[in-house]
């Protein structure tokens, strides 16, 4: 048993708090060891998973509910954090918002993890379904949160659909990241796409 299972500061519920944070971190980053050795995502056990971080089940299942859970947050930990939006127009939220998507993109090409685990991802329907719900669903409300308060602040026409148009704005970033994966996601990127879809998307005065 390791000393993070006999710690008594470690009993009850242990998620968040501040004490715990070195306990999580050295468990997700056991996690992407083994994933950097190419060890494949059925393969990882919890009771393996404890082995290499140097602490026991125990302590993992007090963390998350199980693999799924885990895995959202150690895929969350290789990519890009979600960025702070300057909240100053809706403009520039979406430049933000797009701009995360580009590093994430990016990052998708560069880790072996990020790439690997991606795959792998969409072939478990457990795994894909809490990651979508937990990371993927946050991330799409929020950009559709930024279009409705830029339609209901008169900077978008009012008969915009800004379901239609959330998928517009990320669709280039995607298709380029996913389809085809040899295209350049240039820094500018993010600029482009929201002001040349805006110019057509501003209400017309007078």
């Amino acid at each position: 048993m390791s000393p993070a299972d006999t710690d008594p500061r470690q009993d009850g519920p242990a998620r968040g708090r501040p004490r715990s944070e070195a306990v999580e971190r050295a468990i997700i980053e056991g996690v992407m060891g083994l994933l950097e050795e190419g060890v494949p995502l059925a393969e990882l056990s919890i009771e393996r998973i404890a082995r290499t971080a140097g602490v026991g089940k125990a302590t993992i299942y007090r963390r998350w509910s199980g693999k799924e859970e885990l895995f959202v947050d150690v895929m969350r930990a290789a990519e890009p954090p979600d960025p702070e939006l300057p909240g100053t127009s809706m403009r520039d939220d979406l430049v933000v918002l797009l701009e995360s998507l580009r590093r994430r993109g990016l990052a998708g090409r560069t880790s072996a993890i990020l790439h690997n685990v991606h795959a792998q991802m969409k072939s478990s329907p457990n795994l894909w379904a809490a990651y979508h719900n937990t990371v993927i669903l946050p991330r799409r409300r929020l950009g559709l949160e930024v279009l409705r308060r830029g339609r209901e602040n008169g900077e978008l026409r009012a008969d915009v659909d800004v379901e239609l148009l959330n998928d517009i704005v990320v669709g280039p970033v995607l298709l380029r990241t996913v389809m085809r994966p040899d295209a350049d996601l240039p820094d500018d990127l993010a600029e482009r796409v929201v002001d040349t879809l805006l110019q057509g998307l501003r209400p017309v005065n007078g």
